[in-house]
């Protein structure tokens, strides 16, 4: 499918390229597209250092777009779209590792789950561009292990079971890192209540960006 943006064409939100997309509009999907797929493809890149598959994804989560538009709810796509690229990720690593595991000769190592997953969480500011208070700068006090899980299971919207496929470790170690991960946020919380002498700062979360509770399975 070929994208390109008509001239002249008005700026539209999200939720009007997205009706226009179930209506059958390319267009409208290559202006979506213009749109979403810089950042899509960064924090992509930034969790899995294969260009090619990142390329793969990218494709994936827009042909997914095209196909079910239909079933975004309204208002803006930032936290919709980020799920859909997260969950072809994911289908991707698992792809990936099923044809090493049946590779005729030995496959290079390929670079640890560590090194595949965004360092930190991005300052913690959504997709939309809201800012997540007083929970923002206690998760940007945990240890990068902890805030990995977060970001995987809370940020992205992912289960247990994927997010184990994406950081590369058993789904046990997801549960209890999320489940320490938990306790630690809600100490450095009081910490900061107590510097500020008040209640902390509540989340603002994206209407569009799908969560679970810390700890979640699938």
């Amino acid at each position: 499918m070929r994208l390109f943006r008509p001239v002249g064409a008005p700026e539209e939100n999200d939720a009007a390229l997205l009706r226009a997309v179930a209506a059958g509009d390319q267009a409208a999907l290559a202006r979506l597209y213009d749109r979403h797929a810089g950042w899509l493809q960064v924090r992509l890149t930034r969790r899995c250092p294969d260009p090619e598959t990142v390329r793969e994804v990218l494709q994936d989560t827009f042909v997914t777009v095209w196909r079910s538009a239909g079933a975004h709810r309204g208002g803006e796509a930032g936290g919709w779209l980020w799920t859909i690229a997260a969950r072809r990720l994911v289908d991707a690593l698992r792809a990936r590792e099923r044809a090493e595991r049946y590779a005729p000769v030995p496959a290079p190592p390929a670079p640890s789950a560590e090194d595949c997953v965004l360092d930190g969480l991005d300052g913690l500011d959504g997709p939309d561009g809201l800012e997540y208070g007083d929970v923002g700068t206690a998760l940007g006090r945990l240890g990068p292990e902890l805030r990995e899980v977060l970001r995987a299971t809370v940020v992205d919207g992912l289960t247990t079971r994927e997010a184990a496929t994406l950081l590369g470790i058993p789904e046990g170690t997801v549960k209890s890192r999320a489940l320490r991960a938990r306790r630690e946020l809600r100490t450095a919380l009081a910490r900061l209540a107590g510097e500020r002498g008040g209640p902390p700062r509540p989340l603002a979360t994206p209407p569009s960006s799908p969560r679970r509770p810390l700890g979640g399975t699938a």
